[in-house]
C-alpha cells in the first residue's frame, strides 16, 4: 500500500488529512512495524494535545507504543470502530482506521510535516 499524496506525515509516523477538523492516524509503515494491533489507548473528545508530545498509546501483539500528536488542538472526535476492533488500523491504516480528530489550535504547525515523498525518503526507511 502507498502513502497517500492527500498527506502530511511526521517523523514519528503519524499522518494528518487536512479539513476543519483534522485527521489524525498512523501510518502503513508504522502498523507494519507493529504488528496486530489488539488496543489503542486514545485521548477523549475535549482533550487537549500539543504538537510532538504523547497523545496515546497503540498496542500489538509484538509492543505498546506511544502516539505523538503531529500537531496541537482539541480532540474533537476519537474513532468509534477503534473500541470494538482495533485491528481496522491493520487493514485501512488511512481510511477507516483513522485515530482522532483535531481542531487545530495552530495551523502553522502544517508547515513542519512532511509530503509523502520527503516522509518515504527520509522517515520510513
Amino acid at each position: 500500500m502507498e502513502n497517500p499524496d492527500d498527506l502530511l506525515y511526521s517523523s514519528s509516523h503519524e499522518w494528518v488529512r487536512r479539513g476543519d477538523p483534522l485527521t489524525i492516524g498512523i501510518t502503513q509503515f508504522a502498523q507494519d512495524q507493529l504488528g496486530d494491533v489488539v488496543f489503542v489507548d486514545l485521548p477523549g473528545a475535549g482533550a487537549r494535545i500539543t504538537a510532538m508530545e504523547p497523545c496515546g498509546s497503540i498496542e500489538s501483539v509484538k509492543t505498546v507504543s506511544d502516539l505523538y500528536a503531529p500537531v496541537s488542538g482539541e480532540v474533537v472526535e476519537v474513532n468509534p470502530r477503534l473500541v470494538d476492533d482495533p485491528a481496522v488500523v491493520n487493514n485501512s491504516p488511512y481510511e477507516d482506521g483513522w485515530l482522532i480528530r483535531v481542531k487545530s489550535s495552530d495551523p502553522s504547525e502544517l508547515d513542519r510535516l512532511m509530503d509523502r515523498a520527503t516522509y518515504e525518503s527520509t522517515a520510513a526507511h
